[in-house]
């Protein structure tokens, strides 16, 4: 199932390639496919509950805004995705992933409401759930020494710690400029709901994996 994630991420950015020369048609597939806050609970209010409406939930998470932005993304769905999935299970993982990708874009929504698209959010939840899982895994690391650049394994727990550390100091930051109406292109906080939907879906899932393996074994 991380294969196939992607593997349809990859799908859908070549495909999105193709666009490139057409402005309007590329503007078109952004508004169809991203997610907008304004315009999901908009919608919402005005009782329109379709599919249409929601598609976007999830669309969303299949949409990159450029090279740098896919090759991270893939890079850490690669890398962190397939242990996860061992311990899931495929079905229960893609639930996992669609549910932190969700989370992960309501949490974006309420703070800083303007579309967005990535993977990111529901990577951050793969990320979560490998920091509970194997907390003490070795991860090759680039580490930047001075002038040099070298590889390091270092625990999974210093990695992705540092990691949403910095999402969390970059997400305080991102406030304090919305507040001068200045901002990125980083949906930091989507990192941090997706990080810690992965986290408290991962607890349930074990849970409730130890208590299939008690009623039946």
């Amino acid at each position: 199932m991380n294969r196939l994630l992607l593997a349809a991420n990859l799908a859908v950015f070549i495909y999105m390639l193709t666009l490139i020369r057409q402005p309007a048609a590329i503007a078109a597939f952004y508004d169809r496919y991203s997610f907008d806050w304004n315009a999901f609970t908009g919608a919402l209010a005005a009782g329109r509950f379709s599919v249409d409406t929601i598609a976007p939930l999830f669309t969303h998470m299949f949409v990159h805004g450029g090279w740098l932005h896919i090759i991270g993304n893939m890079l850490y769905l690669w890398i962190f995705g397939d242990n996860v999935e061992d311990r899931f299970g495929s079905v229960a993982y893609l639930v996992f992933y669609l549910l932190c990708g969700v989370v992960a874009a309501i949490g974006q929504g309420l703070l800083q409401p303007e579309p967005m698209v990535g993977a990111s959010g529901a990577i951050a939840g793969v990320l979560g759930a490998y920091l509970v899982m194997f907390p003490v895994a070795r991860v090759s690391t680039l580490v930047f020494l001075g002038i040099f650049i070298t590889i390091l394994q270092l625990p999974a727990l210093i990695v992705i710690g540092f990691f949403i550390v910095l999402q969390f100091i970059d997400a305080l930051a991102e406030l304090r400029f919305t507040a001068h109406q200045a901002t990125t292109n980083i949906a930091y906080f989507a990192h941090l709901f997706g990080f810690t939907a992965g986290v408290v879906l991962c607890l349930l899932f074990r849970r409730r994996a130890v208590a299939n393996r008690s009623r039946f074994g």
